[in-house]
């Protein structure tokens, strides 16, 4: 069964960044995509290793990036029993599209793209 999810739009808020137990970095960020004419929809991107160090340097709240991985659900129980779920997209490969140049040295332009490691 093929699992690839590729979407496009807009960082809603800076990348958070925090590590593994065994010290790999890890980042987390929501995009902004549209999903229709008028239907504007989030979801959670996560990346890892040198994907995640990329994103952590240049990516910024509100660049625009298309990105690539793996479609993944979380699904569990409230305290209250009430049973919830949510997507999230484990990214493998990041193409800048839109950036204010932040974490670029002076004359250097964004990278076309670059392909990360999924850990599993």
């Amino acid at each position: 069964m093929l699992n690839q999810f590729i979407a496009t739009g807009n960082l809603g808020d800076d990348p958070k960044v925090f590590y593994s137990p065994d010290g790999n970095p890890v980042t987390s960020f929501n995009i902004a995509f549209q999903a229709g004419k008028k239907k504007t929809c989030w979801i959670k991107v996560v990346t890892f290793h040198k994907l995640a160090e990329v994103c952590s340097t240049y990516l910024h709240k509100g660049a625009r990036i298309a990105i690539a991985g793996i479609l993944d659900q979380n699904k569990w129980t409230t305290d209250d029993g009430q049973n919830r779920n949510t997507f999230q997209i484990i990214g493998n490969s990041i193409e800048f599209i839109k950036t204010d140049g932040r974490g670029f040295k002076e004359g250097e332009t964004s990278a076309e793209s670059i392909n990360g490691e999924v850990p599993f």
